[in-house]
């Protein structure tokens, strides 16, 4: 049975490790879909986030859930309103 734990253990966490090499970074999906961060604050991006709507509107609704969660996370850290907001141009 402890075999067999580690062997999933190992598996699930390489599968992680795979993924996220592949994922496209937040920064580099919001770029691609010409999103700054500084734009709005995190609580509007919380927002967007939460409508399917809203998402067409930016264009992520096509995005898969590993990239819509990165997009997210890079825009709510980089917020208007956050403690290193991003550049306007950047």
């Amino acid at each position: 049975m402890k075999c067999s734990t580690k062997k999933i253990t190992g598996i699930m966490l390489f599968l992680l490790c795979t993924v996220n090499t592949f994922a496209a970074s937040g920064a580099e999906l919001a770029k691609k879909l010409n999103l700054n961060a500084g734009d709005k604050a995190s609580r509007q991006w919380e927002r967007v986030f939460s409508s399917s709507d809203k998402l067409k509107e930016i264009g992520a609704a096509g995005l898969s859930d590993g990239e819509k969660s990165a997009l997210k996370a890079y825009l709510i850290d980089h917020a208007a309103d956050s403690d290193k907001p991003a550049a306007a141009g950047k």
